[in-house]
């Protein structure tokens, strides 16, 4: 299934995928309908036409796509990133045409290892504490995905100006580099050749335990007041490849599973030495991938974090550095340096010369500095006159009830509460 949509929209609005359509084709369909050779050819791509329209195939888990060649999986090897025996059975495959692109977005869970195959993609980044300037929302629902509201090549600054404070990072991805996506970080990517081909691994980590849980109690709430607002219509509000169940029963268990998945995990942690926790791979606890695009039964083994702070001072590092000696780090841009568009191939070309390193590296690019985030004014009392204050929607009351912060509150006293009925 590949997904559709405008190339030529100006709209300063993310083109979220419920906004796409959806075709059912082969590689050859696509590749056909991409290079202009017919609608009896690109079949299923006959009503669109690809000067007005992009394609992408995205979240394809290489385990379900070679299932029959298995074989294939053991060529995608992560192990020079500190992850041996990783390899494609983790690993999902993305294909898209020029102006392909997701909507900007943190991932919940873990972090996130990209290999560029064929083309080019330009990666717009910016760092979790800058998630208030980002606007995020929950809606579409999509587990694992938290959303910007902002379009962040063509932002609104009219309906979100505390975007401006926003740090942007912006590299260019060639085949043969990988980029390290560090946890919660946001990112919206854009393809920027006429077809592009990308595998990425989402690494499992330590926090997702509790992030399992804050993912819970987000998915129940959602459900809730979108499903009481309109029982009729989940195509409004919830991603179309969100297979999961939501009713509140369904939503009740998935909680209680969650939490006594992240309590269990704390039993066997307590039991673990320093040193034994420091092992990674060793030690690991059951428990889901990324749920995106996945069966809710489909499970992997859980790894140790893969990324912690150096040591300073009289500490001595107690195992080796990952994702040290094989990446760059992308760096903030200068606004008055750079243009929205990334930048240059000769800056990439610069860098890896530079180094001496082979290419499965990290590049950079140049915009912004944080300032401290807005304080919400409470107000003193109930208007009801709509004519001087705006109406509250369902959306707006969930943006404050799923807020990132609200819900990570919400997931510790509902542990606590639940560790001391034990």
């Amino acid at each position: 299934m590949l997904t559709l949509n405008s190339q030529l929209s100006t709209a300063n609005v993310p083109q979220f995928e419920t906004m796409c359509s959806y075709v059912d084709a082969t590689l050859e369909e696509f590749l056909a309908w991409n290079c202009g050779q017919g609608v009896s050819i690109a079949g299923p791509f006959s009503h669109y036409d690809n000067s007005e329209f992009w394609a992408y195939a995205d979240y394809k888990y290489l385990a379900r796509v070679f299932e029959d060649n298995t074989e294939v999986l053991q060529n995608v090897i992560w192990s020079d990133f500190g992850f041996p025996g990783r390899n494609g059975r983790e690993s999902s495959l993305w294909i898209g045409s020029v102006g392909a692109n997701t909507p900007c977005h943190l991932d919940s869970y873990g972090c996130n290892l990209v290999f560029q195959v064929q083309g080019r993609k330009r990666w717009h980044l910016f760092p979790p504490e800058d998630t208030t300037f980002l606007y995020p929302t929950r809606i579409p629902y999509e587990e694992s995905s938290v959303f910007s509201k902002v379009n962040v090549v063509n932002p609104d600054l009219k309906h979100f100006p505390q975007f401006l404070k926003a740090q942007r990072h912006v590299v260019t991805l060639y085949p043969g580099q990988v980029l390290f996506v560090p946890r919660h970080w946001w990112h919206y990517v854009e393809s920027i050749d006429p077809i592009t081909v990308s595998i990425n691994s989402w690494i499992e980590l330590e926090e997702d335990h509790q992030a399992r849980v804050e993912e819970a109690i987000t998915r129940m709430l959602v459900c809730a007041l979108k499903a009481a607002e309109d029982p009729t219509n989940t195509k409004a509000w919830l991603n179309p490849t969100e297979v999961v169940g939501t009713s509140h029963e369904i939503n009740c268990q998935y909680l209680n599973g969650a939490i006594s998945a992240y309590l269990e995990h704390s039993k066997v942690v307590e039991t673990l030495t320093p040193t034994e926790l420091k092992i990674n791979g060793e030690h690991r606890v059951e428990a889901p991938l990324k749920k995106r695009k996945l069966d809710v039964y489909t499970r992997t083994k859980e790894k140790m974090s893969p990324h912690h702070k150096l040591a300073t001072g009289a500490e001595k590092p107690e195992e080796k550095i990952l994702f040290g000696l094989d990446l760059i780090p992308v760096l903030p841009s200068l606004q008055n340096e750079s243009s929205e568009r990334g930048i240059a191939e000769s800056d990439i070309k610069d860098i890896v010369t530079e180094s001496g390193r082979h290419v499965g590296k990290l590049n950079c690019a140049e915009e912004q500095p944080v300032i401290n985030k807005a304080e919400i004014p409470l107000a003193d009392n109930i208007v009801s006159d709509s004519t001087t204050c705006p109406s509250i929607s369902t959306d707006d009351l969930l943006d404050c009830l799923v807020n990132p912060e609200v819900i990570h509150l919400v997931a510790q006293l509902l542990l606590q509460k639940r560790t001391c009925n034990f």
